[in-house]
């Protein structure tokens, strides 16, 4: 849609990762070149961590771009809502491997005699392991124990365990000392500051065509770092939504006050609704219905004080409505 309007030639800020688009921020550099590091040692753990839609997905798609694919086999696991077993199935399914109905004794071996296979051809196997805070324990201690597997000379298997920050919570527990100790290098991946974030978008715009039209304003830039705190992901969807705006009103120019306009129909949009509360029928009979409130966020006590004058306007009603005269109660 708004590609076309603006002269674009892809879509700008796709959510999902793409190696075409990475941005080398201080951060992401850093991580990268940890990564590349770590594939020079050839062997252990490399451990990345970054809060959702860092863009830690987006980090290693684009070290597997620059792999030399004659040397070095990959594969990614990114399903790891998985036990200890399942963990396996999931490394062998990864390598090509056949895996349905086999025991773990069967999977260890064709695992190890694949890595061997690789070794003979003189390739190395890289296991890229994402979410890996959703692991349990047993599933971590099993991808250590393939790390087990080696020649004479070297590993057969090099691990990165890419995760949110909580997954550092589970490497320093007291049951993941071994593991601990094969990790060779590890990084963790902040967001982007104000600067980087303004040049992120831009780069991201620049690769698909952008000449700079739209304008986007300095102002609309920090409006945009205020409301993402510089995290990638949360950067594309905005900004996305900024652009599908900018089509639909034949914009030509983004300010604080268009960003300001997009972050407020998101926000209304993930808006939970009023949560009603029941009306009793013989209060609404007697025009009580105002009484009762229609929506969480107001002060319960309030509730209760404008139901209780309610209540006390309508006994007050009643009373004139009764005779004046007292009832004379002496025998006829």
């Amino acid at each position: 849609m708004y590609e076309t309007f603006y002269g674009f030639n892809a879509k700008p800020f796709q959510l999902k990762p793409d190696p075409r688009f990475f941005f080398g921020s201080k951060g992401h550099n850093r991580a990268m070149a940890y990564l590349e590091y770590g594939i020079s040692q050839g062997e252990g753990f490399i451990v990345i961590t970054g809060e959702i839609g860092a863009g830690k997905t987006t980090l290693m798609r684009n070290l597997f771009c620059e792999l030399k694919s004659e040397n070095i086999v990959a594969a990614q696991i990114v399903n790891t809502h998985v036990g200890s077993d399942d963990i396996l199935r999931l490394v062998a399914a990864a390598f090509g491997l056949e895996y349905e109905n086999a025991t773990k004794a069967t999977l260890l071996h064709r695992v190890e005699q694949f890595l061997k296979q690789c070794d003979r051809q003189g390739k190395r196997a890289l296991l890229v392991v994402d979410e890996a805070q959703n692991l349990t324990p047993r599933a971590v201690e099993e991808l250590r124990m393939l790390s087990n597997f080696y020649t004479e000379d070297k590993s057969l298997l090099q691990t990165f365990l890419l995760g949110q920050p909580e997954f550092r919570r589970v490497l320093l527990s007291e049951d993941m000392e071994q593991l601990l100790q094969r990790v060779i290098a590890s990084y963790h991946l902040g967001p982007l500051d104000i600067g980087e974030t303004q040049s992120y978008i831009e780069h991201r715009l620049q690769t698909v065509g952008w000449k700079g039209n739209p304008t986007i304003s300095t102002e609309a830039f920090s409006a945009i770092y205020s409301y993402t705190g510089g995290i990638p992901r949360k950067i594309n969807s905005l900004c996305d939504r900024m652009f599908l705006m900018g089509y639909i009103e034949e914009l030509q120019a983004f300010d604080e006050s268009e960003v300001n306009q997009v972050i407020a129909d998101i926000k209304q949009e993930f808006k939970l609704p009023p949560e009603k509360v029941e009306i009793p029928v013989n209060l609404t009979a007697l025009g009580l219905k105002d009484s009762y409130a229609y929506s969480n966020a107001e002060n319960m006590d309030d509730r209760m004080a404008r139901m209780e004058r309610s209540i006390s306007s309508v006994i007050d009603a009643l009373k004139k409505m009764l005779p004046s005269s007292k009832m004379n109660n002496s025998p006829d």
